[in-house]
């Protein structure tokens, strides 16, 4: 029961139900209105979701953002191995570097605020996410899909996870949405668009691969199907795409510039790292069908077969083909992560509120109006059952990894600042995998504070501290208290803590504290807390 949509350019045609076909121009003020309503609702629900992720996810949501911020502000912070390679901007920590200049300005910069806030901000990203990816869904499907499309991004746990944290991956996300609602290509029709649209789209595309440079994969797609329906195909080139792309390259590379203390293309060192290189594959690497079969599965969940659905009841080949190019090009890496194809997420579940919104009014005939739909006051059978199936499977996974799962790390960096700003921490030597915990950016005091190693080797398979103390703790330990300046405090996970306790007993330090941790193993042997231990032999 679907009516076509007649598309006078060679633009791609698409199947539309009647009833979601809603033109939201005809009521400009009311749609503006209407966005405004929706913005705070989803700003108020993602401040919320700041508040109550607490756990640790990866290591870049502090060492690659908030650290290198709090460094750039307070003068003290650690920089990874990447920013001494330039293979990182400084374009996405600014952001974050503002903020604290603003809580320092107003005294507000205390450890507790210092780890809220980043996430606070965060939130507000996200809400804008949110909006663009309703805007969108309305001018590609009409309200109802829309409507559908927002409360599956609301509800789905991988984004509830991991929207709010401070991964440059998260901002990719938003700019990407947003660049996309700007795209004429994109659109089921672009006649009434305005020219400054897709100039739009380029820039808020140039800014997402300026955060992200891998974000390049999803605008090259972008780019051909614009050149394939553009009948100004040399203008777009010539007089928009390279002169944006040109002014956006120049004003990060001057900042970089400024920061660096010398000229650094960042994006040609991150090509040559992670592409030209393999460098990521230092950090594991998975077999090339992981996104197919474990990766995207787990990220969109339950959502999954209600997107599968969409895709091909709505026959909108544009999107769904986009998600299968950037699936099938980071396959092709050796190294994979969730977060790297977190940006088609939101994507994939405009098909699940396609899905969605065909349950609500399966038996419209074809040419019902706007007004139609609205005589279904009570939701069908199905689509009460399915929301239900998602609600009941997506926010209890959302609510445990967010609270709990993997929760030591921030607890045990909340202990230390806490203790510190008492005068009960002096030093602190982290015998954890590498990077394991939050660090400056959470305590917000300087303290002599040291971490295992893993910054890569010149020389593949030669290992580095981090692997060198998990494959022999009490050997590595033994080495290191042989010349060490003795910490107060000792942070290590349980796994280790059992090979270690009679080492830290015999250099005179006591368990003092023990923070849950998880449930389950991830990459490594169980790791269910991590332990606090103090010297006492002052």
């Amino acid at each position: 029961m679907r009516m076509r949509q007649n598309v006078s350019d060679k633009r791609e045609t698409v199947d539309i139900p009647a009833s979601f076909d809603v033109d939201s121009k005809n009521n400009p003020e009311s749609s503006a209105t209407s966005w405004k309503t929706i913005f705070y609702l989803c700003l108020a629900l993602r401040m919320v979701n700041s508040f109550l992720v607490q756990t640790y996810f990866n290591p870049d949501e502090h060492w690659q953002s908030l650290e290198v911020a709090h460094r750039l502000v307070f003068g003290y912070g650690h920089l990874t191995w990447e920013w001494k390679r330039g293979i990182r901007g400084y374009l996405h920590p600014l952001l974050f570097a503002v903020l604290y200049k603003v809580l320092a300005f107003l005294h507000l910069d205390t450890p507790w605020i210092m780890m809220k806030a980043p996430r606070l901000l965060q939130s507000i990203f996200a809400a804008i996410c949110d909006l663009y990816l309703y805007k969108f869904s309305d001018i590609i499907f009409g309200k109802q899909v829309a409507k559908w499309t927002l409360f599956s991004h609301l509800t789905n746990w991988f984004v509830f996870f991991c929207c709010t944290r401070t991964l440059s991956n998260s901002l990719e996300t938003v700019l990407t949405i947003v660049s996309l609602y700007y795209w004429p290509c994109m659109r089921v029709s672009s006649g009434k668009m305005s020219s400054s649209s897709r100039r739009w789209a380029l820039v808020t595309a140039a800014l997402a691969s300026a955060v992200r440079p891998t974000s390049a994969i999803v605008w090259l797609y972008v780019a051909v199907l614009e050149l394939l329906v553009a009948s100004d195909g040399l203008k777009f080139i010539f007089l928009e795409a390279a002169p944006i792309g040109a002014a956006v390259l120049a004003i990060t590379t001057l900042l970089d510039r400024m920061v660096y203390g010398s000229w650094v293309i960042v994006p040609l060192n991150f090509l040559k790292f992670n592409f030209l290189s393999s460098g990521g594959d230092y950090y594991g690497t998975h077999p090339w069908h992981w996104y197919f079969t474990q990766g995207f599965p787990v990220m969109i969940f339950t959502f999954l077969p209600f997107s599968l659905a969409g895709i091909i009841d709505s026959k909108h080949w544009k999107l769904s083909g986009l998600i299968g190019w950037v699936i099938g090009i980071y396959s092709l890496l050796g190294h994979k992560e969730f977060r790297f194809i977190l940006p088609i997420l939101p994507i994939a579940l405009m098909f699940s509120g396609y899905t969605l919104a065909a349950l609500e009014a399966p038996d419209l005939p074809m040419g019902k109006n706007k007004k139609a739909s609205t005589t279904h006051t009570k939701w069908p059978v199905k689509l009460r059952l399915a929301v239900f199936f998602l609600l009941v499977t997506n926010i209890p996974m959302g609510l445990y990894m967010s609270l709990v799962h993997q929760r030591g790390p921030e607890d045990v960096m909340q202990y230390i600042a806490r203790e510190s700003l008492n005068g009960e921490v002096r030093s602190v030597l982290f015998l954890t995998p590498c990077h394991a915990t939050p660090y400056y950016s959470a305590i917000h005091q300087n303290l002599p504070m040291r971490f295992l190693d893993c910054t890569p080797s010149e020389q593949r398979g030669t290992p580095d501290e981090s692997d060198r103390f998990m494959l022999d703790p009490r050997g590595f330990a033994t080495e290191l208290a042989k010349n060490w300046s003795l910490p107060s405090h000792i942070v290590l996970f349980d796994s280790e803590e059992r090979k270690l306790k009679e080492f830290l007993i015999s250099q005179s330090f006591r368990e003092v504290k023990r923070f849950f941790h998880a449930h389950f193993k991830v990459d490594r042997d169980l790791q269910s807390s991590m332990v606090v231990y103090m010297y006492t032999g002052w």
